[in-house]
């Protein structure tokens, strides 16, 4: 078989990015979405052959570890448990012992954890999604981050920042393996517009906080992430943070430079500017996007802030 990955779930995984990476081989092991195993081939391990549960609560059966050399790769797709500090010697052992017999690791989603926990990751370059590269890098200050790529290939290891991105690495795998035809197969089926490069960067707007020391301000900048569409008041800030509107400018004045709702504009204008770089929407869908009122308002703070108008930097890309 061209094809054979073994899947090993961490506890809380992501299911959208498990789901992802399993449907892309499913789709393209057979013909008419028949699910048979014959161009690719899956199996499901969890520790201990107990139950798994998602991040979203369902539970999934698993069985024990099988032996690597029976996969070309061994993809774990790891969750919201990563910032656990639980010793898991089963799992390490398991993934060293598949690095040492020549089978090639994929870290899906927060997966890279593990693959770093079991001192296999050293002096690499990881992908890890945004959201989690400070926890990763605090935790491996040894390993190198990417989060301005979909995936990273090293040969023999594979990570890969989840949710959709895993579909693009099954891909990925199935054209490198059972051919483009088969790849696109699984496109066709599930409605994708295309295969997405590698290289293609994700869509973060996050700044550097690594001289950033005060709590305050980091729990505010990752909260005005997740609001990128619909700006907060700097009062609801405040309270998300538990601090007065006062203290907070106060921190990120000294921290930042700027103010909150300051620092907050930059990051949906890069937003923007991202949005412009890789999709085709309108500039006025993109400013809505992006929490402005109307197109008029994202025009004259994207020229304010990048020196001409939205409309004509996307002419000059």
């Amino acid at each position: 078989m061209p094809l054979r990955v073994g899947f090993l779930l961490g506890d809380k995984f992501t299911l959208a990015a498990f789901g992802g990476l399993i449907d892309a081989l499913r789709l393209a092991a057979d013909d008419g979405g028949h699910s048979r195993q014959i161009h690719a081939s899956w199996r499901i391990m969890t520790p201990g052959a107990q139950s798994c549960t998602a991040s979203c609560g369902l539970k999934v059966e698993g069985g024990d570890f099988l032996d690597p050399k029976m996969f070309d790769y061994i993809a774990v797709c790891g969750g919201n448990d990563y910032l656990g500090d639980r010793p898991a010697p089963a799992t390490d052992a398991y993934l060293r012992h598949a690095h040492a017999g020549g089978v090639r690791l994929l870290g899906i989603c927060t997966g890279s954890f593990d693959i770093a926990r079991a001192g296999l990751a050293e002096g690499r370059t990881v992908c890890v999604h945004w959201n989690v590269q400070d926890a990763f890098e605090k935790r491996f200050p040894g390993v190198q981050t990417s989060v301005d790529r979909l995936f990273i290939d090293e040969g023999d290891l594979i990570t890969c920042a989840g949710s959709t991105a895993a579909i693009d690495l099954g891909l990925y795998l199935v054209s490198r393996h059972c051919g483009r035809d088969r790849a696109q197969q699984a496109v066709r089926h599930m409605m994708l517009t295309g295969i997405r490069a590698p290289s293609l960067p994700q869509a973060n707007f996050r700044e550097d906080l690594g001289e950033v020391s005060d709590p305050r301000v980091r729990k505010a900048v990752h909260f005005l992430e997740q609001q990128l569409d619909h700006p907060p008041t700097l009062p609801a800030l405040a309270r998300y943070v538990g601090v007065s509107a006062r203290q907070l400018e106060r921190a990120f004045k000294t921290e930042l430079g700027v103010s909150p709702m300051r620092f907050h504009r930059t990051m949906r204008l890069n937003y923007g500017r991202w949005m412009i770089d890789n999709k085709l929407e309108s500039i006025t869908q993109i400013a809505l996007d992006c929490g402005f009122a109307d197109t008029a308002h994202f025009s004259r703070e994207f020229r304010a802030h990048f020196g001409l108008s939205p409309s004509r930097y996307r002419q000059t890309l």
